[in-house]
């Protein structure tokens, strides 16, 4: 950003004023992480930090970083395997022809058969949005094209 270091820690100290429970959420993650030595997603996963209480700043800096990315990454995570398996019991279950061939993060890339593509659609988008109940909705969109890029 080619900011000095007196600017850079204005703008995090003004970021955590504006938004206090980021800095409770990172608070409270790296707390727990030291206090049972591992993190869970939403769905229960445990990612384990053997070196949370280490006494090496560096290598506790990245435990104490991964005990608060990797609750919401985790649970990204499981979220999009819910979605995905629900998917595939629906075309099971329907008949669907198409298919579902690749995972990238946060988005499911299908090959559609054309006269499926309404209801291939509608599948994905209910069973994206309904994985997993969160405080806040799940909203996904579908696109389409002959390959990844014009589908965006």
């Amino acid at each position: 950003m080619e900011v000095s270091r007196t600017e850079a820690k204005e703008l995090i100290d003004n970021y955590f004023q504006t938004y206090p429970g980021v800095r409770e959420y990172i608070d409270n993650s790296v707390s727990r992480a030291k206090e049972v030595g591992y993190i869970e997603t939403l769905c229960g996963r445990r990612r384990y930090l053997p070196d949370i209480n280490s006494r090496n700043a560096v290598v506790r800096g990245y435990a104490e970083r991964n005990a608060v990315n990797a609750p919401i990454q985790g649970t990204a995570a499981d979220i999009i395997k819910i979605a995905m398996i629900r998917v595939a019991a629906r075309f099971k279950a329907e008949g669907i022809r198409s298919k579902m061939i690749l995972q990238v993060h946060d988005e499911l890339n299908f090959s559609v058969l054309p006269e499926e593509l309404d209801r291939v659609s509608s599948i994905v988008t209910h069973e994206m949005n309904h994985a997993f109940t969160l405080s806040v909705p799940l909203e996904a969109d579908c696109g389409e094209g002959s390959n990844w890029l014009e589908a965006h």
